[in-house]
């Protein structure tokens, strides 16, 4: 038996584990900040930092300066999240909640600093965070990095586009923007080279990494940059009517009037809470995902203003107008899954194919757009009905023509650029146990092949509470490719080479990744969008989108 004064020595060494330990102090622009050691003591983590402001007067805007501090700052706090809804009631979050996380391995084994990887969230522009129950560090950080993760304001709060300096539009995208000037000015004292910073995001956060490639206002903070399952391209990845999309959110708070500058008087003097509660009716037959309203827009010049981006994204991709630093880009080969298991028996029957369009195509004429839609009938559904039964089916249409096909798109132009520097293309294809949003979405997938969206995103990160116990093979391929791209700007030499545009080798990532041609993913539904946008593309006309009523 133990004496029970080494009982007490026992337990104090038990105990003295469970209490979080503090880090080292880092000192950083705005002053000292500590935060602390990882459970398994393998990182520091620093939670909570404050890297800009995003109080109410600086709503709707860029976003004011960094806050300072006397003392030591506790970097502790990984509950900040910037407001949004959560279901028809409840909305949830700080307005002033523009932080991020810095994760760096406790070990640094080599005098020069480490490469350094930003991720930046998606969520439809609508929801989300940087927080660790998502995008847990674990398995990148062990690599050899340090990780970054932030908020950036979302919604109306985030991109209310009036083309006025007082809501010139694009607050969100200019918050991740101060969270890469932030990194460039004090990662070197987390260890990490701000010489070095690849910027990587998925779903929405792709869409970012997608538009900081074209707006000047990115240029220098970044050198690598990572796209998943994201797009300027997108159909949902830009605002086409901002004016009406705020006239439509003031109607809907019993606001009815479309002068520019009574509507942000309007949207000033309203809480967030009730902003966010407020919803716009979505069209009748469209798919159920697509009630996505607010997210980043063209900007009109304004006096003394910084737009984040004054172009179409395709016009400038076209004249190859972007930053050209090396990319991975890539999406998963189900897209659809998840999104339609946002589907009922109810909006199954009322889908119209013609409203399941995407809203960057203009038709001169009522008669083409019900021909096309009745041609996007034929090529997803054939004569079978919109049902439950047949949602599998359904599902390539709410993925290929919003994710997998912009994707695509925008790999080939960016391979037109006769300077460009290396693009990888890759196609996930695995399904394992830590495909979370497939099965979530709907036990009808459970037994389907391939990844839905988002499934990537759980092999590269640690989802908190959930025990790495699975798929630790996919794990090891998806982390090493990554941070091989972050450290040495290419992924695998020998397995994935850089793309060019004949033959668009891609990489189809499953338990053993093959390098194959891209043109061979379901060529007959790319080769219809591909022609339907060289028919039907909308053209850039920011008086259209700026006008209150549709032309």
């Amino acid at each position: 038996m133990f004496p029970k004064t080494k009982w007490l020595v026992l337990w104090s060494l038990w105990l003295a584990r469970m209490v979080p330990q503090p880090s080292p102090v880092v000192h950083v622009e705005q002053g000292a900040l500590r935060g602390r050691l990882a459970p398994d003591g393998s990182h520091y983590q620093f939670f909570g930092i404050p890297y800009a402001t995003s109080a109410s007067h600086y709503r709707f805007k860029a976003p004011g300066p960094e806050p300072k501090w006397k003392g030591v700052y506790d970097a502790i706090n990984e509950h900040i999240k910037c407001p949004q809804r959560y279901g028809p009631w409840l909305v949830l979050g700080y307005e002033d909640c523009l932080i991020l996380n810095v994760y760096r391995p406790v070990r640094m084994d080599i005098d020069a600093p480490l490469p350094v990887m930003v991720y930046i969230h998606g969520g439809g522009f609508m929801e989300g965070s940087g927080s660790r129950l998502l995008y847990g560090p674990d398995y990148l950080v062990t690599r050899g990095i340090v990780l970054v993760t932030f908020n950036y304001r979302l919604d109306l709060e985030g991109f209310l586009c009036l083309g006025i300096k007082e809501a010139p539009g694009n607050a969100g995208m200019k918050d991740q923007v101060a969270a890469l000037k932030w990194v460039q000015r004090n990662i070197r004292a987390f260890g990490g080279d701000p010489d070095n910073v690849t910027i990587f995001g998925e779903s929405a956060g792709g869409t970012s990494v997608s538009l900081h490639l074209l707006s000047p206002l990115s240029h220098g903070l970044y050198h690598k940059a990572i796209i998943q399952s994201g797009s300027s391209f997108a159909p949902w990845g830009l605002q086409h009517k901002p004016l009406q999309n705020a006239i439509a959110k003031a109607k809907a708070l019993g606001f009815d009037i479309v002068d520019t500058h009574q509507l942000y008087k309007f949207f000033m003097n309203e809480t967030i809470t009730n902003i966010l509660k407020a919803e716009i009716p979505k069209r009748d037959g469209q798919l159920a995902f697509l009630s996505l309203v607010y997210m980043p827009c063209i900007e009109r010049k304004i006096n003394e203003s910084q737009p984040f981006l004054t172009d179409s994204p395709f016009d400038m991709l076209s004249r190859g107008e972007y930053n050209k630093v090396p990319i991975i880009i890539g999406a998963t080969d189900h897209e659809g899954y998840y999104f339609a298991s946002f589907e009922n028996e109810q909006s199954l029957k009322n889908i119209r194919f013609e409203e399941t369009l995407p809203l960057d195509l203009y038709f001169p004429t009522e008669s083409e757009r019900l021909a096309v839609g009745e041609q996007v009938k034929q090529l997803y559904m054939g004569d079978d009905k919109t049902t439950w039964d047949n949602i599998v089916k359904l599902s390539l249409l709410h993925g290929e023509p919003y994710f997998t096909y912009p994707v695509q798109a925008e790999t080939e132009l960016l391979l037109q650029a006769s300077d460009h520097p290396a693009v990888y293309s890759y196609m996930f294809e695995y399904s394992g146990w830590r495909n979370f949003a497939k099965f979530i979405g709907s036990l009808k997938f459970w037994g389907e092949d391939g990844a839905s969206h988002a499934d990537d995103i759980f092999y590269l990160f640690s989802l908190f509470p959930m025990p790495s116990m699975f798929d630790h093979h996919m794990i090891n391929t998806m982390t090493t490719l990554w941070t091989n791209f972050a450290k040495y700007g290419e992924p695998n030499r020998a397995m994935w080479p850089p793309a060019e545009r004949e033959p668009l080798l891609a990489l189809y990532i499953n338990t053993r990744p093959q390098l194959k041609p891209l043109h061979d993913f379901r060529p007959q539904q790319m080769s219809f969008w591909r022609n339907l946008y060289n028919k039907y593309r909308a053209p850039l006309n920011l008086s259209s989108m700026y006008a209150p009523k549709t032309r």
